[in-house]
Parts: structure tokens; C-alpha cells; sequence
């Protein structure tokens, strides 16, 4: 069985497309992240990426905390995005659409197959967000995605506020697009720069 999920995949080529566009001077940037530069983001959101594909094979997952990143250069960005993020994709290709049950590494550590995988096009997407717009590049995500991980972030976010993974939501305001209303409820300033 594989199953194709089209969130992901887009959200999986927004991280690689913002890494791609990350210059040699640019991994020390501050970031939306506030307490964390370019190259922590990318650790972290590689890292989850490969959590995700543990939770769900049963696997290793990362080597490194990703909540604690080293900001240590990274020899090949490419290949280390390349690497974490087809775990994921084969690991969510195993998982049946219509699954119930499936493990994940964030509260309450099983979803159903759609808010899973919507939780793991969250963490790529959001990440690819704060590297794109850190080194001054467009926002790399589409309406469609963002409206479809806000439906998934509605339903796990709330829990990680409380251990700071995510600030307080802003308040909406009014025209408001998709993402700038996934942006808000993720506690990002849709106006950020560095």
C-alpha cells in the first residue's frame, strides 16, 4: 500500500525550496524563532520530520534533540533536509487514509491519519516559513495548505502551547488570508522580519 499525501509533499517542498534559498552567510540569521537562527530552525524542523517517521515505523529518530539545537554548521543543508523529510513521506506512505490510529511523537501521541499527517505538514510548513522569510525570501506557502494545517493545528496546537512550542495565538484581523491566519494562530507575526 502507499497512500499519497498531497499536503505533505507540498509542505515537504516548501522546507527544501527554503533551504535551497538559504545563502552561505545566511545560517546564523535570527528568525521568527526568536531563540533560535536559521540553522537551529532547520535542525529542529529536521529532526521532527524524522520523529515523525519513527513514531510511525518504529524506528531511530533523530540523533540530536531537536528542541535543543546546536546551530552547528551543516556540511550539505540539502541532503540533511533531503534525508529527514523522505523519512517522513515514506513513513506517512505506509499509513492508510482512513487510518484511526496512528503514532506521532507530539500530544496525545496518536492521531488519525489525516490529523497526523496534517500535524507533520505543520512542522515542515511553519519551519519553512521562518527560514524563507529570516533570509529574506517570499513566503513559500500556498492557501490551500495553510487553510488544511490550520484544521490540524486546531487540534494539537493548544496542548504545545503549554510547553512552548508555540507562543499565544494574535488576534485575527480583518482580510486576513489563509496563511496570514495560520501564521496568527501559530503565534507569528505575519509582518516579521529580520
Amino acid at each position: 500500500m502507499t497512500t499519497e499525501w498531497n499536503l505533505l509533499a507540498e509542505a515537504h517542498t516548501a522546507l527544501l525550496d527554503a533551504v535551497k534559498g538559504v545563502g552561505a552567510d545566511d545560517w546564523n540569521r535570527p528568525t521568527p524563532c526568536s531563540e533560535w537562527t536559521v540553522a537551529q530552525v532547520l535542525q529542529h524542523a529536521a529532526g521532527d520530520q524524522l520523529g515523525f517517521a519513527a513514531a510511525i515505523t518504529g524506528g531511530d529518530g533523530p540523533s540530536w534533540n531537536p528542541f535543543a539545537p546546536s546551530g552547528e554548521p551543516i556540511e550539505d543543508p540539502v541532503a540533511f533536509t533531503t534525508v529527514a523529510i523522505t523519512a517522513a513521506a515514506d513513513a506517512w506512505a505506509t499509513v492508510a487514509a482512513d487510518a484511526a490510529e496512528v503514532p506521532v511523537p507530539v500530544p496525545p501521541n496518536v492521531l488519525d491519519a489525516v490529523t497526523g499527517v496534517g500535524a507533520c505538514a505543520l512542522d515542515a510548513a511553519v519551519h519553512a516559513w521562518d527560514i524563507a522569510v529570516a533570509t529574506g525570501r517570499p513566503q513559500p506557502l500556498s492557501p490551500w495548505a495553510a487553510s488544511e494545517i490550520l484544521v490540524a493545528a486546531k487540534q494539537i496546537v493548544e496542548p504545545l502551547r503549554a510547553w512552548g512550542a508555540y507562543a499565544p495565538a494574535l488576534a485575527p484581523a480583518d482580510g486576513d488570508d489563509a496563511v496570514t491566519a495560520l501564521l496568527r494562530y501559530l503565534g507569528r507575526d505575519p509582518e516579521w522580519t529580520a
